[in-house]
């Protein structure tokens, strides 16, 4: 009788240790499951008829959202940024201010939630400029509208500023399908300071 307590004692711990290795299995295959599902559902579609004859996607074109007709504009001021400029021979750095001209208070609460994401997208695209980048007027504009492109990047928008020069240059040289353009919800990035020292 003593000999078969161990024996009884014995068969249901190697059972349980063959539950809890099923248990384990098909808990890793749900969460593989429902992984896979997740990425699928999530990933970005092209919708019908986006997609040119190669499968590529045409170009897309920026448009900045217009307010509505009767109502004042909503600004957004951006704390002041104080960057070292990438010029190799001396030392200069930047200070800039930028107020984001949006469509609605709705869009400028949402653009708060985003603002250390768009800090550091402006922080970056200012610490790779040079002085005599930032001095001309061409070059203002050029950063106006790389913040703008850095404002909106956290809300999905992603705009690319090499295709808009490409089309403006070869413009009657390239035929691409034709697409609704993009609205972005900042209208204008406007500077209230600029000092390159």
């Amino acid at each position: 009788m003593a000999t078969a307590a161990p024996e009884a004692a014995a068969a249901p711990a190697g059972g349980g240790k063959k539950k809890l290795i099923m248990i384990i299995a098909i808990v890793l295959v749900l969460v593989l499951v429902g992984g896979g599902a997740a990425v699928m559902l999530l990933k970005k579609k092209p919708a019908e008829g986006e997609e040119g004859e190669d499968g590529e996607e045409p170009a897309h074109k920026v448009e900045v959202a217009t307010p509505k007709p009767g109502t004042p504009p909503v600004y957004l001021p951006v704390d002041p940024f104080t960057v070292n400029l990438a010029d190799r021979d001396v030392d200069r750095f930047a200070q800039v201010q930028v107020s984001l001209e949006v469509v609605d208070q709705k869009t400028a609460d949402m653009l708060k939630n985003y603002m250390p994401s768009i800090r550091n997208g402006v922080l970056m695209v200012l610490s790779h400029k040079t002085a005599v980048e930032l001095l001309t007027r061409e070059g203002k504009e050029k950063l106006q509208k790389e913040i703008q492109a850095e404002a909106v990047r956290p809300l999905g928008f992603e705009v690319d500023l090499s295709e808009e020069a490409e089309e403006e240059v070869d413009a009657p040289k390239k035929k691409k399908k034709k697409k609704k353009p993009m609205a972005l919800p900042v209208t204008a990035v406007l500077f209230s300071q600029f000092i390159v020292q």
